[in-house]
C-alpha cells in the first residue's frame, strides 16, 4: 500500500486558506469602515457643526 505525495495537496490548501481569508479580512474591514465607522463619523461631525452653528448665534 502506497501513500500518495500530500505536499501538492498541502500547499494548494494553505494557498487556498491564506488568499479566503486575507479576502474575508478585506471584505469585513469594508463593511465595518462604510458601514459603520464613516456614518458615525458624519454623524459626530453634524452634531458639532450643529453645536457650532448654535453657539455662534
Amino acid at each position: 500500500m502506497a501513500l500518495a505525495p500530500i505536499t501538492g495537496i498541502l500547499r494548494k490548501r494553505l494557498i487556498f486558506d491564506i488568499s479566503a481569508g486575507l479576502g474575508l479580512g478585506l471584505a469585513c474591514s469594508y463593511a465595518y469602515w462604510y458601514g459603520v465607522h464613516i456614518p458615525s463619523v458624519r454623524k459626530r461631525d453634524a452634531f458639532y457643526a450643529k453645536l457650532a452653528q448654535e453657539k455662534s448665534q
